[in-house]
């Protein structure tokens, strides 16, 4: 696994990370498993930068940000393309400060000595076996919102930098400090659709760096992506076309390469292996990740793309179009927002519109929505706090269940009576801190963005270990991502049109066939979802059964899980995306007890 880590105090830290290299110009600060063109600074001491990862500022333009490092503008530092962590000295400050998506997240600990830094939360707490926090791994698993709990990581003793801030760190202590605003100036899509387009442009072409380039090619997203990349030179391009999967992907995927030049063209096909769940018996075959990731259910459809590409081209850099949909358009849950802002006319509008889509009625999407306009996020954890401490619902499924701020998955009905105890009361606690967005949709895109970088991490970690290819997500990016994130929801999720965005930054430029940009369908897995449950239900009901490490903390019971697995393995409705947080939470932990070593002992401080 790629880390990075740092310490800042007195000379004395005792441990070294195990195979780490310093960062050139910054005293105290290593590398784990990164290659050197990939760790970059300018100057040294008391004034110095270094970034870690993809970042397309060239050294010249490294060395002349050194100034906003003297005068503290940290957020400067971030607007650079591509996904990287920035290390920042200037004179006693230190800011370490990772993405906006979690692709490089900050967590720190501290003593009497100093503080050390990382981006990776196992690695701290490895330092003297902090165990796993049963209240964070249930948030976790129970709202899949990653700053729920704000600093609160999956460890006891190891703090986390939440979404949007930095890693502040002085003579005085260590903090995590806003950077980012919750909400950016709202800008007409229109006006704001070719700083969408520059700022996609820029993110294809940081990768775009002498590597061979693949991509994955099926949706509009990945299409952008893919045609982004081929203006610069030749794409491998993969399109996954299970049969199972009754979708349009691979038609427009061949007659997009038919069309634009410069896109070799590959398909992979299913197998009886390419479905969820496949793989599990062997969690040695899985690579290690810092937190549960949900690639580990997907992991033998993810090789299968990888293998195409490997056997087509060398190692390069692979690009995927996660995230799109987060930064590109929207869920209905905005209509919340309309109602709290007494835009009564356009959510009425709204909600017809994307009722005709579900087969359903304006009222009864309203009716969902209101309790979610009454209320903000202080208010919404209250409440899943007092729901926490009543019986376990009955299970339906998400999209019958009222809108929420933070709304309870059906995880949350299958942990013991005191786990949801101790939940209820992290949540009360949370009320009292969290700072209040005016939006429920950008607190929902946020969350999502943190979710998918951090799962994002996980599938990279699998085409490394397995391929020795990088996965690169340009709509991760932060310039990406403020671009998008600032036009109103409402805007981004109109029901009338498909990514709506996205077509308006690239119509009549070229880069896409038109054909691509009238696109309305969009493939989905559920196929291969359903398949899994039912190929793979042995080794499920294993995972989590009487010898679950989940189980075994409270964080899931037998009868619920018993009887959702029963409900997978005959085809019926199921709590799909429950599941699947369960199996990968419980993998990791798994993975946990047979972790490699991660520091050495600093012999320097040991003979002195």
């Amino acid at each position: 696994m790629r880390w990075s880590t740092g310490w800042y105090g007195g000379s004395g830290y005792d441990r070294l990370p195990r195979s780490g290299c310093p960062v050139p110009g910054v005293e105290a600060a290593w590398t784990v498993n990164w290659p050197a063109r990939q760790v970059r600074s300018a100057g040294s001491g008391p004034l110095a930068l270094a970034v870690v990862g993809d970042c397309g500022a060239d050294d010249q333009q490294l060395q002349q940000s050194l100034a906003a490092v003297r005068a503290k503008d940290w957020r400067a530092l971030t607007r650079w393309p591509g996904s990287y962590l920035t290390i920042a000295r200037s004179g006693e400050v230190l800011a370490v400060i990772g993405d906006l998506a979690g692709q490089q997240p900050v967590y720190w600990r501290s003593d009497g000595a100093g503080t050390w830094w990382s981006t990776s939360a196992t690695a701290l707490a490895a330092l003297d076996g902090a165990p796993v926090d049963p209240t964070a791994l249930a948030a976790h698993i129970a709202l899949a919102q990653p700053d729920v709990l704000g600093q609160w990581s999956l460890f006891r003793s190891v703090s986390r930098v939440p979404t949007g801030h930095l890693l502040l760190i002085t003579p005085e202590g260590a903090g995590a400090v806003r950077y980012e605003s919750a909400e950016y100036e709202p800008m007409d899509l229109r006006e704001a659709a070719p700083t969408v387009r520059a700022a996609l442009a820029e993110a294809v072409g940081a990768r775009c760096d002498g590597r061979p380039v693949s991509a994955d090619l099926a949706g509009l997203d990945s299409t952008t992506l893919a045609c982004l990349a081929a203006q610069r030179g030749a794409v491998t391009a993969v399109t996954f076309a299970d049969a199972r999967l009754r979708d349009d992907d691979l038609a427009y995927a061949v007659r997009t390469a038919a069309t634009v030049p410069g896109l070799a063209h590959h398909t992979v096909p299913g197998s009886p292996e390419t479905v969820y769940y496949a793989g599990l018996e062997d969690l040695a075959a899985l690579p290690v990740t810092d937190a549960p990731n949900a690639y580990v259910v997907t992991a033998s459809i993810k090789r299968a793309v990888l293998d195409t590409v490997a056997e087509h081209q060398s190692a390069g850099v692979h690009l995927t179009g996660a995230a799109g949909d987060a930064v590109l358009s929207a869920p209905s849950s905005y209509l919340a927002d309309l109602l709290r802002e007494r835009h009564h006319r356009r959510a009425w509008q709204h909600a017809q519109a994307h009722a005709r889509l579900r087969h359903t009625s304006a009222l009864t999407l309203l009716r969902r929505t209101r309790p979610a306009a009454r209320t903000d996020l202080t208010g919404a954890l209250r409440t899943a706090a007092a729901e926490l401490r009543r019986p376990p619902r009955p299970w339906v499924p998400q999209a019958e269940r009222p809108v929420s701020w933070t709304p309870l998955l059906p995880t949350a009905d299958w942990m013991s009576p005191d786990v949801r105890g101790r939940l209820a009361s992290a949540l009360d606690l949370a009320a009292e801190l969290a700072a209040v967005p005016g939006r429920l949709a950008s607190w929902a895109a946020r969350q999502d963005l943190a979710r998918v970088g951090a799962d994002t991490n996980g599938w990279r970690e699998i085409a490394l270990a397995g391929h020795g290819i990088e996965v690169a997500a340009p709509f991760l990016d932060n310039e990406v991502i403020r671009a998008c994130l600032a036009v109103p929801a409402d805007q981004r999720g109109t029901p009338g049109r498909y990514k709506p965005l996205l077509c308006e930054a690239f119509a009549h430029t070229g880069v896409l066939p038109d054909f691509v940009l009238t696109r309305v369908t969009k493939g989905g897995f559920n196929a291969l979802a359903y398949a899994g449950l039912r190929d793979h239900a042995s080794v499920l009901r294993h995972l989590l059964g009487p010898s679950s490490r989940l189980a075994a903390a409270g964080l899931i019971t037998e009868a619920p899980v018993a009887t959702m697995l029963q409900r997978a393995a005959a085809g019926q409705p199921t709590a799909q995306g429950a599941l699947h947080l369960a199996v990968a939470a419980e993998i990791w932990l798994r993975q946990l007890e047979t972790a490699p070593a991660r520091w050495e002992v600093n012999s320097r401080v040991a003979t002195a």
